[in-house]
């Protein structure tokens, strides 16, 4: 892992500020939380300041549309936003962080020329259609169903916990091709427009009071076969690319913030009298350490992937992304638990930013992944450990 910084960095580093406070002092009011159309369009906006000013996919492949940085400017550029409070990617996440690297890393030449452009551009939103609501975490026990017709598959089953599926362009789709083959293989990976015939969104309210996922039922949807990822059947596959860019680098910015966060709990506590107490210190303290090794471990992944990448393979993060996703779920849960002792009696306010993020924290030890799943990855394939029987 190279962590030293070049003087090409650096550069990058003052120019990104440069942009960076202009840039944020033009934009307008952030919607309400619950405003997912107006929130989209802010996203999307921001999405776009990005592209003009050649900041979009940092660090995708130029021959993706990328501007193929190092994993040091890339995590210069997830700094400096941080510390500038410029907008996260929000409806943007699916198609940025993981759609979009999977079908440059998975896609054919149309296929890529088709999506990532307006992906980067923030032209068009894409959710996931993963989860269904009796596999719960075992992804691949999954049942919609897609049947070959001519040039289209006719799709129907239903999804849960689709994020952004009300407000999404196209949805990154697993659907199984084959009934008769083993539950991890006759998968399929299909890129689906959300405004096909057949396809009905009912948005799920979270404990946060947002809506932010969605069912998703699938009635005879016609996608066409030239929309699939990759070969018939070899969906598993895919999605386990899909899934390494969800779990190795799509919280890259997450983790920034967390870190923020984690300071303005110690100003707070030094605020209200609470830094005496030496347990909440020792509280925080254990958590700055957790934080700062997730970050080296998140420049190991960059860094493993970016040699990946140079050596001709295909950049995809490994599996050190679910050693990261395991403690990360749980530390962020453990920052917002100690978030509530300093608010206090403010922790009932839940208006309050840090109640929302404690809210839906408690989704993250699910979310991309359940953590039992996680610890059989880290179990299996790198510590070399018996499947579980």
């Amino acid at each position: 892992m190279d962590l030293s910084r070049t003087e090409e960095e650096e550069d990058f580093r003052r120019r990104l500020r440069a942009w960076l406070a202009p840039a944020l002092a033009g934009l307008p009011a952030k919607p309400e939380a619950t405003d997912w159309p107006g929130r989209r369009a802010y996203d999307c906006a921001w999405q776009r300041a990005l592209y003009d000013a050649g900041y979009a996919g940092l660090h995708w492949p130029r021959d993706a549309g990328g501007q193929g940085a190092t994993p040091t400017q890339h995590l210069i550029f997830l700094e400096e936003t941080e510390r500038a409070g410029a907008p996260y990617v929000g409806a943007n996440f699916v198609g940025t962080l993981h759609a979009g690297p999977t079908i440059a890393a998975e896609g054919t030449p149309e296929q890529r020329a088709r999506w990532l452009p307006p992906i980067l551009r923030g032209d068009e939103v894409w959710c996931q259609g993963f989860s269904e609501p009796d596999a719960g975490s075992d992804l691949a026990a999954l049942r919609t169903r897609a049947v070959r017709d001519g040039d289209s598959y006719v799709v129907s089953g239903s999804k849960i916990w689709t994020s952004h599926a009300e407000i999404a362009d196209w949805c990154e789709l697993l659907v199984r091709t084959d009934t008769s083959a083993p539950k991890h293989r006759g998968i399929s990976w299909l890129a689906m427009p959300m405004d096909a015939p057949g396809v009905t969104v009912r948005p799920l309210r979270t404990l946060a009071g947002s809506a932010e996922f969605a069912e998703v039922f699938l009635d005879e949807v016609r996608v066409p076969v030239s929309h699939r990822i990759g070969a018939e059947n070899d969906g598993w596959r895919v999605t386990m690319v899909t899934l390494s860019f969800e779990r190795g680098t799509a919280f890259v910015g997450e983790v920034v913030a967390c870190r923020r966060v984690l300071g303005e709990l110690a100003r707070t506590a030094r605020a209200n009298g609470l830094w005496d107490d030496a347990v909440l210190r020792r509280r925080l303290g254990r958590l700055s350490a957790d934080f700062r090794a997730l970050w080296r471990l998140i420049q190991w992944n960059v860094s493993e992937a970016q040699r990946s990448l140079r050596g001709g393979g295909s950049g995809v993060p490994g599996v050190g992304g679910s050693v990261f996703k395991l403690r990360y779920s749980q530390a962020r849960q453990e920052l917002y638990d100690a978030a509530a002792e300093v608010l206090g009696e403010g922790a009932l306010d839940v208006d309050h930013e840090w109640v929302a993020d404690r809210l839906s924290s408690l989704s993250y030890t699910i979310a991309a992944g359940t953590s039992q799943i996680q610890a059989n990855i880290v179990a299996e394939r790198i510590l070399g450990l018996p499947k579980g029987r």
